[in-house]
């Protein structure tokens, strides 16, 4: 680990048991120097991990700043994504006998938070925690179908795109595709991400009507047709469903 960070780390872990801190006091706890300690100091209010007030003309006290709630939000809300739709992922696992996944937008990519595997001896060799870009497989498009224009058009940029295997993606097709999904909810992808592989993904929403992940179904191109893939799209859009109505999701159909 970077010094400067491990040494940032040090001076966020003295707040866990002190509401405010001076300056000499932080200094002194984390045994830096006064001149190390007051450039971590400004770097952290910078970012908004820590506040400062004066107590004085010639001192003061810092506290952690509303920057570290809005993370510890994040942190919480997705902890609980997964817990409220775990059981679903397993029981639609079990159904379908494909791999399943939970994935969600951090840092303009898509990031694979959960997964259940199939029954099946060979299953796809994808880890949480993964990223890729929004716009490669159907998982990833179905959380970019619902970006804004605005926001798509960041993410797609103009510079040329190709997929995980290295083919070209059109932008005029994609920017269809995308409309094509949040008009109907479905995204599927064919060899996007793997070679021979396919993915179909149903959107999540909360209590707000917000897509907040994707759910998706991965497995063998050869298994994802006729009425195989009928019942992963029924069973996937039920699942998918279901996981919204826990998140107080109310739909109008």
């Amino acid at each position: 680990m970077n010094q400067s960070v491990r040494k940032a780390l040090t001076i966020l872990d003295l707040f866990i048991d002190n509401e405010e801190l001076s300056l000499h006091e932080i200094t002194k706890k984390a045994k830096l120097s006064k001149p190390t300690t007051y450039r971590l100091l400004s770097t952290l209010e910078t970012a908004g991990l820590l506040y400062k007030k004066k107590d004085g003309p010639h001192d003061s006290r810092y506290g952690l700043g509303l920057k570290l709630l809005e993370l510890g939000e994040l942190v919480a809300d997705r902890l609980e994504l997964r817990k409220i739709a775990l059981p679903y992922m397993e029981n639609l696992a079990k159904e379908v006998n494909e791999v399943v996944h939970l994935v969600i937008i951090n840092q303009q990519e898509a990031t694979y938070i959960e997964k259940v595997n199939s029954r099946r001896a060979l299953s796809l060799h994808t880890n949480i925690g993964r990223s890729t870009p929004l716009y490669v497989g159907s998982g990833p498009k179905m959380l970019l179908a619902f970006l804004s224009n605005e926001e798509q058009d960041i993410i797609i940029g103009n510079k040329p795109l190709k997929t995980l295997r290295y083919e070209p993606i059109e932008k005029r097709k994609l920017k269809e595709e995308l409309r094509n999904i949040k008009e109907n909810h479905y995204a599927i992808s064919v060899g996007e991400q793997d070679a021979d592989t396919t993915g179909v993904s149903f959107p999540i929403f909360n209590h707000e009507h917000k897509l907040v992940a994707a759910l998706a179904v991965s497995g063998l191109s050869t298994r994802f047709i006729g009425e195989k893939l009928e019942v992963i799209k029924q069973k996937g859009k039920q699942s998918a469903l279901e996981i919204s109505n826990q998140l107080g999701y109310k739909s109008n159909v």
